[in-house]
């Protein structure tokens, strides 16, 4: 078998169905297996998954045993030459594993490979591609010296800016949203490590990889939307979380270092600092419109009543983006992407190239009776039910 799809779940029923309805059509013409192993939902995701994708491997944990062990249990399972770290929240393209396995087979020394990530509304997430959290590294991204001096080398590589995001090359550390390896090598190293804290397991993966001699590569071929890309919201909690991440980081590869602990209170300062000057986060704007691009016209009345606001109907085909972008631009719309007469890779595209303020999106999976999407990387989503009104999901 060439490639197992490895997919945690946790109480994330709608995104979850979103996915697999993706990844089902990403793996047609290969021979892979996709695997679920949820790790004890409250909500119907089992059901769900035992209901409408009969032919998925469902492993159903008893408890919620994070994201290491859940993962590890799956790889156990596969039988894949290669597997794929997936994410629930996440969108894959049809031809996105077709092009990823195409490019890992042609590396010599391959490690892991990781894709060009985008958040809800089209934005690429930096965590795509990242530099080894060195002390000073970890230091440039809790004080955000990357973003304050972007053009400063030394202060760009936490976010590996040594490549830019439509640059392929090798690059130390992947996020775990997507990362696909040979399963022997997964294994080789151990896996994730369950004793590991919030916000490093992927990281110490990707490292352990380099240190058993492989190189690891950001492919930028292919666009993989991941919704709720890395929190975003940097508050206390955030920042202890992060401290902890990179001290267990430290602890297992490096010396504990005095200048670590130096460099993250000295990062918490500087960023609470900032804080206090940047004031309250924008409110949201309001939507004025709502565009609905299908072939289906006659759900239009439903989908008015869902969002309590007439909706346009544009027949797919028409027009091209550009001229949809341009016809829209100067109003704050959310598109309504009907995945019956839109591929995901169209709807991935369209995301990126109308990427502004004033766009939003939500996708329906064929088959469903619910869109569903985020307004950028900070939020947790939303599913729009066709026949309720809308209402926060997850």
């Amino acid at each position: 078998m060439q490639l197992s799809v490895i997919i945690l779940n946790y109480n994330v029923r709608y995104f979850l169905e979103l996915c697999l309805t993706s990844v089902q059509c990403a793996i047609e013409g290969l021979d892979a297996e996709i695997i679920v192993v949820d790790n004890n939902s409250e909500d119907d995701s089992c059901a769900m998954v035992k209901k409408r994708f009969p032919t998925v491997k469902l492993i159903e944990n008893k408890e919620n045993s994070g994201f290491p062990k859940g993962n590890n249990i799956g790889v156990d399972q596969a039988k894949g030459e290669f597997i794929c770290i997936l994410n629930p929240d996440t969108v894959v393209a049809e031809d996105t594993f077709t092009k990823v396995l195409a490019f890992a087979k042609r590396q010599k020394n391959l490690g892991i490979v990781g894709v060009k990530l985008i958040d809800g509304a089209g934005n690429f997430l930096p965590e795509s591609k990242r530099g080894v959290p060195t002390p000073w590294v970890a230091f440039t991204k809790i004080a955000a010296l990357y973003k304050l001096f972007p053009t400063v080398p030394a202060f760009g590589r936490y976010y590996a800016s040594h490549l830019t995001a439509n640059q392929t090359g090798e690059v130390a550390i992947l996020v775990g949203a997507f990362m696909v390896m040979k399963r022997q090598l997964y294994l080789d190293i151990g896996g994730f490590d369950e004793d590991c804290f919030m916000y490093s397991d992927d990281i110490d993966l990707s490292y352990m990889a380099l240190k058993s001699g492989k190189s690891n590569f950001y492919f930028h071929e292919t666009t993989v939307i991941h919704y709720k890309g890395e929190s975003t919201i940097k508050d206390g909690t955030y920042m202890k979380r992060f401290q902890e991440a990179m001290n267990f980081f430290y602890k297992k590869h490096f010396k504990v270092s005095i200048l670590f602990s130096v460099f993250m209170k000295i990062g918490i300062l500087f960023f609470s600092f900032v804080k206090m000057f940047q004031g309250k986060s924008k409110p949201k704007k309001e939507k004025e419109k709502y565009v609905f691009l299908s072939k289906n016209k006659d759900i239009v009345p439903l989908l008015s009543k869902t969002v309590g606001h007439d909706v346009i109907f544009n027949a797919v085909g028409l027009q091209d983006f550009t001229t949809i972008a341009i016809e829209n631009n100067n109003s704050t719309t959310e598109f309504l992407l009907d995945n019956e007469f839109l591929s995901f890779k169209d709807c991935i595209a369209f995301m990126e190239l109308l990427k502004t303020d004033n766009f939003t999106f939500k996708i329906q999976p064929k088959n469903s009776n619910f869109l569903i999407g985020s307004d950028n990387s900070n939020e947790r989503g939303m599913v729009l039910k066709v026949e309720d009104k809308l209402h926060n999901s997850e």
